[in-house]
C-alpha cells in the first residue's frame, strides 16, 4: 500500500476546496484508510510506503474530453507536415522509446507528455469507423494514458437511411452494433448534414435548410441521434461540432441549436469556433458573441461544453467537417489534404499559424477566454485546445495561468493588436479561477460528463490516478503545471519532478461501451452495405487481437 499524507486536497466532484488531508492506494485504486491495526502489519511487513506531500497539491489525475491523439486523420497531419518533426524531439532512454513532433507528435509522445503534465485519461475526438483498427493500433502504442475514441456518426449513410425512413428502433440498434464493432466510447457528430452536402457539392447554412440527397435538416439529425443516444443510455451525450463552425456570426447557429435540444443531453465540443459575432459594415468581421452563448450556456440543465481554446504559434487543424478546411486552405493559401471516407465521414487538414498581433487570430483568442470566464458552473465547461486544430495540448499549464492570474493576463492583452478591445470584452473581465474550479474543468467535470465514475476524483473506489503539483507560492503558476511533483498512474510512480520514470513504460487502457441492442441488425444493413462498401461487412468489426489492455465501461441505468 501506499500513503500519501500532508498534501493539499482539491477534489471537486467531492467538494473538497483546499483541505489538508490524505490518500491510500492499494494496487491500482484508491481505497479508504486501513484500521490502525491493519497499518501496523503492514508497517511490521514493510509493505507500507509513506509519502510525505509537504503541503503540495494533490489532484485527480488530468482527464481530456477532446483532443485528437490518433488514427489516419492525425497520421496524415504528420505525414504533411515533416517541418513538425523537427520541434521538440524526445530521445530515448531506459525503456522509454524517442519521438517527435510538436503540433502532430508521433504516439509514444504524446502518452509521454499528457503524464508529464499530470493527466492520465484522453478521449480521441472524432474516428471513422470503417478506419476504427487503424485507430486501436496506435492506441497500443499511446503508454501512460487511458484512452477511448469518439465514432463519427453525424453524416454516415445508414444514419441518414434509417432518419429519413422514421426507422428509430433501427437507427438506435445500427448505432448500438456501430459503437459495439468499432470499440468506441460516445457518438460524435460533425456538421450534421453539412458534410453530406458538401460531399455532394452542396453548401448549407444554419440548422433548418435540407440540402442532401436524405433530404434532411441538421435539426432532424440532432433530434434524432440524441434520443437514439438516450435510448442506448450511453454513459457520455453526442458530442456536437456545431454547423457554420469557425464563420463570422455562427452563434445564432450555436443559440439555434441549444434551443433545439434544451431538453437533451448534450455536449458541445470548441464552443469558442461556434461563438462568433458579425460586423456587417467593418473589414473586420469577426467579433466575439460571448455574452448571448454563455448566457444560453449557464441557463441550459444538461449541457457540457468544451472551449477548444486558441493558443498562438503553429497548429494543424484537422476535423471531420471538411468544408471547414477547405475554407481554411481557400482563406490562407496553406497546403491542405482532404479525403471523404466512404459511406461515413469527410475530413480534412490545413496547418495554421496563429499570431498575436493578428486581430482576427487575436478575437479567437479572446473569445475562449471571455467564455471560460463568462459561464458560472465549472461543472459545465472544460479545458481543451481541440488539440492540435487551436494549438498543442502541451498549452494547457499556460491556459492555466491566464485563468488564474488576471493581471498577468491584463499584461498579455496589452501585447496584442491595438483594436482587439473594439471587438471583445476581454479586457473588461476580471475572475479569477481558483484551484478548485482548475479541478473541476480539468478533472471532475469531464470525468462527469463522459461517465467515467472511476475518473476525475479522489474517493476511494477511484482509479489511483493521481497528480501531485508544488505550492503555488512564489511559483510560476504554468511552470507548477507544466512539471508536476509526482503523478501516479493506476498507483504506479511515473513522473518525478516532471520527468518521466524512463524504468516504465505502462500501456494504459482503452476504454469503451458496450450497449445493448439487436444483433440482428447487422443481417438488415448487409445488402446495402456489400453494396456499397469497398469491404465486406464480415471484415469490418475490430477483433480482440486489435486490442491490448481493454475497460469496458458500464452504460446509464435505465432508470
Amino acid at each position: 500500500m501506499i500513503r500519501l499524507f500532508n498534501g493539499v486536497i482539491y477534489d471537486p466532484a467531492q467538494k473538497i476546496d483546499g483541505e489538508l488531508g490524505e490518500i491510500w492506494i492499494k494496487d491500482d485504486k484508491i481505497v479508504e484508510k486501513p484500521s490502525a491495526k491493519k497499518i501496523k502489519k503492514l508497517k511490521a511487513a514493510g509493505e507500507l510506503e509513506e509519502i510525505d506531500l509537504e503541503n503540495k497539491i494533490l489532484m485527480a489525475g488530468g482527464v481530456d474530453i477532446h483532443s485528437h491523439i490518433a488514427g489516419p486523420k492525425v497520421n496524415s497531419g504528420r505525414v504533411l507536415r515533416p517541418e513538425d518533426h523537427r520541434r521538440d524531439n524526445i530521445a530515448r532512454k531506459g525503456k522509454l522509446r524517442s519521438g517527435v513532433g510538436s503540433t502532430v507528435p508521433s504516439s509514444y509522445v504524446t502518452g509521454y507528455r499528457y503524464s508529464m503534465m499530470g493527466y492520465t485519461t484522453v478521449m480521441e475526438a472524432a474516428g471513422p469507423p470503417m478506419k476504427a483498427k487503424h485507430i486501436h493500433e496506435e492506441f497500443n502504442d499511446l503508454p501512460f494514458i487511458d484512452k477511448g475514441f469518439l465514432v463519427l456518426s453525424g453524416n454516415n449513410y445508414f444514419v441518414l437511411k434509417f432518419i429519413s425512413e422514421n426507422n428509430m428502433e433501427a437507427l438506435k440498434n445500427y448505432l448500438g452494433w456501430l459503437i459495439d464493432v468499432t470499440g468506441a466510447y460516445a457518438l460524435k457528430v460533425v456538421n450534421p448534414a453539412g458534410v453530406e452536402a458538401w460531399k455532394e457539392g452542396k453548401r448549407m447554412r444554419g440548422i433548418k435548410d435540407k440540402g442532401t440527397s436524405f433530404n434532411l435538416s441538421p435539426s432532424e439529425i440532432m433530434l434524432a441521434l440524441t434520443e437514439a443516444n438516450d435510448a442506448l443510455n450511453l454513459p457520455h451525450a453526442v458530442h456536437l461540432h456545431t454547423n457554420d463552425l469557425g464563420t463570422a456570426g455562427n452563434y445564432k447557429t450555436t443559440l439555434d441549436t441549444l434551443e433545439l435540444l434544451k431538453d437533451r443531453r448534450l455536449h458541445i465540443t470548441h464552443i469558442q469556433f461556434s461563438s462568433y459575432g458579425k460586423n456587417e459594415n467593418d473589414r473586420i468581421k469577426f467579433r466575439t458573441a460571448t455574452d448571448k452563448v454563455a448566457a444560453a450556456v449557464n441557463k441550459h440543465p444538461k449541457l457540457t461544453v468544451d472551449i477548444g481554446q486558441l493558443v498562438f504559434g503553429e497548429a494543424t487543424t484537422m476535423t471531420a467537417d471538411g468544408v471547414l478546411e477547405y475554407n481554411l486552405h481557400k482563406l490562407s493559401g496553406h497546403k491542405w489534404v482532404n479525403t471523404d471516407v466512404e459511406m461515413e465521414t469527410g475530413s480534412g487538414i490545413v496547418p495554421m499559424n496563429y499570431k498575436k498581433k493578428n486581430l482576427v487570430n487575436g478575437i479567437q483568442w479572446a473569445t475562449g477566454m471571455e467564455l471560460f470566464l463568462k459561464i458560472e458552473d465549472p461543472f459545465k465547461v472544460f479545458l481543451t485546445t481541440d488539440h492540435p486544430n487551436a494549438g498543442p495540448f502541451t498549452a494547457y499549464p499556460w491556459i492555466i495561468k491566464l485563468l488564474m492570474d488576471k493581471d498577468y493576463r491584463e499584461e498579455y492583452i496589452s501585447g496584442m493588436h491595438k483594436n482587439i478591445d473594439n471587438y471583445t470584452d476581454i479586457s473588461n473581465l476580471k475572475r479569477e479561477y481558483s484551484l478548485y474550479e482548475i479541478a473541476a474543468v480539468s478533472r471532475s467535470g469531464p470525468a462527469k460528463s463522459l461517465g467515467l465514475k472511476n475518473k476525475g476524483h479522489l474517493a476511494p473506489g477511484a482509479d489511483a490516478d493521481i497528480a501531485v503539483y508544488k505550492s503555488l507560492e512564489n511559483k510560476d503558476i504554468a511552470d507548477v503545471f507544466a512539471h508536476p511533483a509526482l503523478v501516479f498512474k493506476d498507483g504506479i510512480l511515473v513522473v518525478e519532478d516532471g520527468e518521466l520514470k524512463s524504468d516504465k513504460l505502462l500501456p494504459g487502457r482503452t476504454l469503451m461501451i458496450k450497449p445493448e441492442y439487436d444483433k440482428n441488425i447487422q443481417a438488415e444493413i448487409r445488402g446495402d452495405f456489400q453494396k456499397f462498401y469497398s469491404m465486406s461487412i464480415d471484415n469490418y468489426a475490430v477483433t480482440d487481437n486489435y486490442f491490448n489492455k481493454v475497460e469496458v465501461v458500464p452504460c446509464r441505468s435505465k432508470a
